[in-house]
């Protein structure tokens, strides 16, 4: 029997769990004791009186039951007689936009509701975008609550009118909309006496008929290794889920990204042998060679390999209230492979209402744009629009794993075997014997005016008067040149940061002792940095100096300007600097002088 996932979504209160329980209601999914319990919950938390209130069967956190809104994706599973449903009740309200997201990404089809009081609003027209982005192509209006405006037809009809013109542009193959009532069950399992005027299919009669099946997993075969299963020295299978095309032994497969070509021995589902796979069907694959893979390779057909790349164009759904910062790096997951990647550039942000691209620095929470994503390794992909599993990620914070982006790849900038590392005879550790010294990266950070620079101009002097080939990297110097055209956001800083570590690490590789002197407020552009290097060329030199010891000082006059709101993205005050947590060096610099400070450095770094 066939299984229809879909979701439901919309503003808040437009009805999605009365809905959801109106179905599971009268289709005869809940026992016995279910419907007992939705009698006295009812009584409790209900909010329709003396009559059960079916949102109660989907809003199962105690959160959502005492204010009567979703805040979790909850999925139910219901049967008719002619499909299994799979339902996930998405949150309506923006700050869990991100749950929403989660619901739509493995739905073949939407049930997008609208108040019919309240019409299209801007969370119906966000929820409507993010469907479009996640590829879902079937879609149902169902404008709800139909029985709070008299079941009015031309109410109905301006709802749908509104809607239709907003959605022309989004590229859903259907569109079938719906006037009901959730509450009374008009329209959704019979036709409701109450509209005459509508002739259309009933909302359960829609979802057992309508056609959802996707192309995408009907393309050659494709499937991302999760496990290498080796019980003995006689087997060695490879385990996954089939994304796409089928499977057969004896047909000719390529291992990327390394492109090792071999064919299927066997293909088990289960502890059976089988003749067929096909996608959807987790199986373990045994090759006719001993070939090199490994979890987060790829298996996919020979004769058709999709392609290989590290730098991207996609279409990124920001979910963090911190601000998506253009050159920070994130972990991206994409497919089973983790890798580091980094927005280059944010193209444009969308406008949820009218979809017109606008200029912008950043993202923040729920909002939509497109990026240009670097990886550190090269991944094999494919457009979202052609597989919807190797053409997905996630980005992660790389400090808190906060899940803070999804996104969907539009296609390559750059194959990776397009560019390669050119061999250089003459490398780093022969650059350094000419030099006899050990290259390292000393990263001094700290507030402004802490006196992060004036100790590393007298450890560059001591180097110096011992013979060591150094070079200080200034944060003030490096604006008059390379860096000339950043300012103070966020973005900038991070920009400013990775321009600089770069440098120092070609610096590093010509042999040198590099001395950085930054305020580098960010945790994450300092790993990022540290990231760069060997283990032990980097070392993290903390400048720990009080705000109100730098104020005093305020050699430059900064603080008294961003103290009067003069200067704004001001370290300390009003942007923030976040100090480290366990620094390779920590000084004292606000109880030392300048001078011991130096002589606990040289101690520390021996």
């Amino acid at each position: 029997m066939e299984t229809l996932r879909f979701i439901t979504c919309g503003s808040v209160d437009d009805g999605k769990s009365t809905l959801i329980g109106r179905l599971l209601y009268e289709s005869k999914a809940i026992f016995d004791d279910q419907l007992a319990a939705l009698i006295k919950d009812s009584a409790q938390y209900g909010t329709q009186g003396t009559q059960m209130d079916l949102a109660l069967l989907v809003d199962g956190l105690q959160a959502e039951r005492e204010q009567g809104i979703t805040i979790d994706v909850a999925y139910r599973f219901f049967t008719t007689d002619e499909r299994r449903f799979v339902v996930a009740d998405t949150p309506g309200h923006e700050q869990y936009t991100r749950n929403m997201a989660t619901g739509a990404s493995t739905a073949s089809l939407a049930v997008i509701l609208i108040d019919a009081r309240k019409g299209v609003l801007v969370q119906t027209r966000r929820h409507s975008r993010i469907v479009a982005m996640m590829g879902i192509r079937h879609v149902v209006l169902a404008v709800n609550k139909m029985d709070l405006v008299g079941f009015d037809a031309a109410t109905f009809y301006a709802i749908v009118a509104d809607y239709r013109a907003f959605a022309a542009d989004l590229g859903f193959a259907s569109l079938q909309v719906i006037p009901l009532s959730g509450l009374t069950g008009d329209n959704v399992l019979e036709p409701s006496p109450n509209m005459p005027w509508y002739t259309g299919p009933m909302l359960m009669q829609y979802l057992n008929t309508v056609d959802t099946r996707s192309t995408q997993a009907q393309g050659a075969f494709r499937m991302p290794v999760q496990w290498v299963n080796r019980p003995n020295l006689d087997f060695r299978g490879f385990c996954g889920r089939i994304a796409a095309g089928p499977m057969h032994p004896g047909d000719a497969v390529r291992v990327l990204p390394s492109g090792v070509q071999t064919h299927v021995k066997a293909v088990w589902l289960g502890f059976e042998a089988v003749a067929e796979a096909q996608a959807g069907d987790s199986v373990t694959i045994t090759l006719a060679d001993e070939v090199d893979a490994s979890r987060s390779d790829v298996l996919v057909a020979a004769s058709a390999p999709p392609e290989v790349a590290d730098q991207f164009e996609a279409r990124l759904l920001w979910m963090s209230a911190h601000a998506l910062a253009p050159g920070r790096q994130y972990l991206m997951k994409h497919a089973c492979k983790e890798v580091s990647a980094t927005v280059s550039n944010l193209k444009h942000r969308v406008d949820v209402n009218t979809g017109a691209h606008l200029a912008a620095t950043k993202l923040d929470l729920n909002e939509i744009g497109l990026v240009h994503l670097s990886t550190n390794a090269p991944l094999v992909y494919e457009p979202y629009a052609v597989s919807q599993v190797l053409g997905s990620f996630i980005l992660i914070d790389k400090l808190t794993f906060e899940t803070v982006g999804a996104g969907m790849i539009e296609f390559a900038l750059r194959r990776a075997n397009n560019i390669h590392w050119q061999a250089l005879e003459i490398n780093k550790a022969a650059r350094a014997a000419q030099k006899h010294q050990t290259p390292r990266c000393i990263w001094f950070t700290g507030l402004s005016g802490s006196g992060k620079s004036a100790i590393a101009n007298l450890l560059e002097k001591r180097l110096s008067s011992e013979g060591r080939h150094t070079y200080l990297l200034d944060g003030d110097n490096v604006r008059h040149g390379l860096n000339r055209d950043l300012g103070f956001t966020e973005a900038d800083r991070v920009e400013n940061i990775r321009r600089v570590a770069e440098v120092a690490r070609l610096m590093v590789d010509a042999g040198l002792i590099v001395l950085v002197s930054f305020i580098s407020p960010f945790a994450a552009e300092r790993a990022m940095a540290r990231s760069l290097f060997a283990p032990g060329e980097f070392v993290e030199v903390f400048v720990d100096t009080p705000f109100d010891d730098c104020a005093r000082r305020d050699v430059k006059g900064l603080y008294a300007k961003a103290l009067r709101g003069e200067l704004k993205n001001f370290t300390g005050l009003d942007s923030p600097y976040e100090a480290p947590a366990n620094p390779d060096v920590r000084l004292l610099a606000g109880q030392k002088s300048i001078e011991m400070c130096l002589e606990d450095l040289l101690n520390a770094l021996g």
